[in-house]
């Protein structure tokens, strides 16, 4: 196991991961910019460094620098949470040349099905099924419209680097395609990177259904079941939830099969999820492959009691996989809010501040993951999640009753937050019977 680990993130995560170290008797380096200076939770970490202003590119985003620390401090290890350079197969070789683990998978994995484009051509090799899409990027406008008629509108723009919903794009018409591909590009480019789009057929009223999956480098795979993350509004998740409501057992162990098949073909090792869209029938399409640790891990170890950062750390040092496929077993029902600085009744802009009062929730079966405490400056610089608000029940319907006890209980001032759209989702009928999908905020919202 590691001696020491650097951790190249910030906030929640980077709280979640140095917990998990210190409990396997690692010793942690933590990053942080200028924004981010004073902040409690870099006081748990071992050693703490300053990797630049406030500016993500500038600091967080920042290879050299990172990996400068990295050789101050002798680290083993890095570990990239979620977001910033957790996906860049750049950095994760980086890692490599300068003998330190990256805690992912290996480069080539992750530049083989971190882009969506490879990532869904492997998946029609293996007979996982896939949305209908163009072959390979597209190139210009008349091979995106040739697309588009022959599958019909609407038809789905996305960016093959990155994720969180940037770079994607609706088109209605032929009017709006062009105008859809520009700015799917220019966003992604200016994100990731990557201006690099292809397109796909609009699935109409789909759920988003995602399985969670951990290897070793051994060749061993299990899946961890699966998560609900329908609830969501322009592609940004607000509640996730285990297991998938009213999905058939067939079609769940179906979905996490194809996901250990994926796995499996691309010589991947560490944590990943693989991502589908459940449409009205039960048909399952597979759209894209996130090489990481996700925001919502804590869903999946409330229903298996598997800590998956300690798995990943355990992994990318070499070790066997602990468990079988038989050995996980899913219990009971979990529900995750995003507890995020915004303000619901002004389109969600970002409300960043002070916190003046934080009473955080508590009883049976409530956890909250979070860097925050009174007192604490939200920053604008950055994700406005403030922290992720779980609960674990025997039943869905104990679970979605206990979350609405424990958003009715947690009180923050100073800031607004997402905690009055997410109790609407909760207590809204169609979100109760387990039959929402990926427009269910739009239609909720537009009861106003």
């Amino acid at each position: 196991m590691f001696k020491r680990v650097l951790v190249a993130n910030r906030g929640e995560i980077a709280l979640r991961i140095i917990r998990a170290c210190k409990e396997l008797d690692i010793k942690t380096v933590a990053v942080y910019s200028e924004a981010d200076r004073g902040a409690a939770y870099l006081d748990v970490a071992d050693e703490k460094y300053c990797i630049g202003p406030a500016r993500s590119a500038d600091s967080y985003l920042k290879v050299n620098q990172i990996i400068s620390v990295a050789e101050i401090c002798d680290v083993d290890a890095i570990h990239p949470g979620y977001g910033f350079l957790s996906e860049n197969s750049h950095f994760a070789d980086a890692c490599r040349s300068c003998n330190y683990e990256f805690i992912g998978p290996t480069p080539e994995a992750m530049a083989l099905v971190g882009d969506k484009n490879s990532a869904r051509a492997i998946a029609k090799e293996v007979g996982v099924p896939c949305v209908p899409g163009s072959d390979g990027l597209i190139k210009d406008e008349k091979e995106a419209l040739t697309f588009a008629r022959k599958v019909g509108f609407p038809v789905l723009v996305k960016a093959t680097a990155g994720g969180g919903g940037r770079g994607m794009r609706v088109a209605n018409d032929e009017k709006q395609l062009k105008t859809s591909i520009e700015q799917a590009s220019q966003e992604a480019l200016a994100a990731f990177g990557n201006g690099g789009v292809y397109l796909e057929k609009l699935i109409l009223g789909p759920r988003h259904v995602e399985a969670q999956i951990i290897a070793d480098k051994h060749g061993n795979v299990v899946h961890l079941w699966e998560r609900d993350c329908s609830a969501q509004r322009r592609h940004q998740k607000l509640v996730e939830e285990s297991p998938a409501p009213n999905l058939k057992q067939t079609t769940r162990e179906a979905l996490c099969e194809a996901a250990t098949k994926l796995v499996r073909v691309s010589n991947y090792s560490n944590a990943g999820t693989a991502e589908f869209l459940v449409d009205k029938d039960g048909n399952f399409y597979f759209i894209e492959m996130n090489a990481r640790i996700q925001v919502e891990h804590p869903v999946t170890e409330l229903v298996t009691g598997i800590d998956l950062i300690k798995l990943q750390l355990l992994v990318a040092s070499g070790e066997e996989l602990p468990l079988k496929q038989s050995d996980v077993i899913h219990r009971g029902a979990a529900i995750e809010c995003r507890i995020n600085a915004e303000d619901v009744e002004h389109g969600f802009r970002p409300s960043p501040g002070t916190i003046s009062k934080l009473i955080v929730p508590g009883g049976f079966g409530v956890r909250y993951d979070s860097h925050t405490y009174a007192g604490y400056t939200v920053s604008p610089n950055y994700d406005s999640m403030i922290g992720k608000l779980l609960v674990y029940q025997p039943t869905r319907r104990e679970a979605i009753n206990s979350m609405i006890r424990c958003l009715e209980e947690m009180t923050v001032e100073g800031i607004k937050t997402t905690i009055p759209m997410q109790l609407r989702i909760l207590r809204d009928k169609e979100f109760q019977h387990g039959g929402i999908d990926t427009g269910f905020i739009e239609r909720l919202t537009a009861k106003d």
